[in-house]
């Protein structure tokens, strides 16, 4: 990740350049980013109950971040992180990201955590329609057909058109969008700038931005509320950083399906902290979400498999 490598032609080429071939290293750094994200939302969710602004929240998390990242960035070691080949591209990441936060932070503060974060499952089937379009791939009919299951599994749950549909349910979804997009140019990117990189634009972006609308959502916060606000970005900044780190041992269609395991962490915190048991409708649209991505998954490493080169010697995905 040190320099600009032009797209290869075929997505083999893009792994062989992007990672090492070290697929359960980058399984377990997934499964250990998703309690930490989870521990996050719970946070973030609990502070929306004491009724701090979602903008607030979100601000206080990225400030955070940037504090994190800054002794790293700063250090003589590091080079020059904030030198990127496609900075532009670094910028959407990170409102990419930005979005994603906010948009789940909101809705932490109108559904169960549980019923937020498994309709913001959908991401990877915006991955698929993403990857047409950012990364050129060609996408066959049997995952456009778990893509369209994927959705529906969201239908099941967000239930439209009865007396258990929320408005609410809207902003996990356009948090999924923003949490997609930022993963599709996470692939984009992997093979171009440091992680490092990745990160310091992550968390300037989203704080620049969060640094101009804070203004007009702010209150004054208790200390118990600034020593969650830390509590989340720590948490935060951990969590991505290690799902940035396990891109370079495997692809996103290896580590997608082992993102799920996010749901048990919030079900328990659900249950334990909030009180909150997701009903019967839920946990069959969860599932329904769940067996499509891991299916897309599955077709992904079908494609991969199909356009690696044996002749050439580069590991495969």
């Amino acid at each position: 990740m040190t320099s600009h490598v032009p797209p290869p032609k075929t997505a083999a080429r893009v792994s062989a350049h992007r990672h090492t071939d070290r697929p359960l290293h980058g399984i377990l750094m997934i499964i250990c980013s998703t309690a930490f994200l989870a521990s996050s939302d719970a946070m973030a969710k609990y502070l929306s109950r004491t009724g701090m602004p979602s903008v607030e929240i979100a601000w206080i998390r990225f400030l955070v971040f940037v504090l994190i990242l800054l002794p790293i960035v700063l250090a003589p070691a590091s080079g020059n992180p904030m030198r990127s080949t496609r900075p532009l591209l670094q910028v959407f990441r990170g409102l990419g990201l930005l979005c994603s936060s906010i948009f789940f932070i909101m809705a932490l503060g109108y559904l169960p955590i549980a019923e937020a974060t498994a309709t913001g499952f959908i991401s990877p089937l915006f991955v698929t329609g993403l990857s047409v379009l950012f990364l050129g791939e060609k996408v066959g009919l049997r995952r456009w057909t778990a893509t369209i299951a994927g959705l529906l599994g969201v239908l099941i749950i967000v239930r439209p058109g009865t007396a258990a549909f929320q408005p609410g349910t809207i902003f996990p979804i356009i948090s999924a969008l923003g949490w997609a997009t930022a993963l599709v140019l996470t692939r984009k990117i992997s093979g171009a700038d440091r992680a490092i990189t990745t990160m310091a634009f992550s968390a300037i972006t989203g704080f620049l931005v969060l640094s101009v609308i804070v203004p007009f959502y702010w209150i004054v916060p208790s200390w118990t509320q600034i020593a969650l606000g830390v509590g989340i970005g720590v948490a935060a900044t951990v969590g991505h950083w290690i799902v940035v780190l396990a891109f370079r041992y495997a692809d996103a269609s290896v580590l997608a399906p082992f993102s799920y395991v996010q749901l048990v962490w919030v079900t328990l915190i659900g249950f334990f902290v909030f009180g909150e048991v997701p009903d019967a409708v839920t946990f069959a649209g969860a599932a329904v979400i769940i067996a499509s991505g891991v299916y897309t998954a599955h077709r992904e490493r079908v494609r991969r498999a199909q356009v690696t080169v044996p002749a050439e010697p580069y590991p495969s995905a």
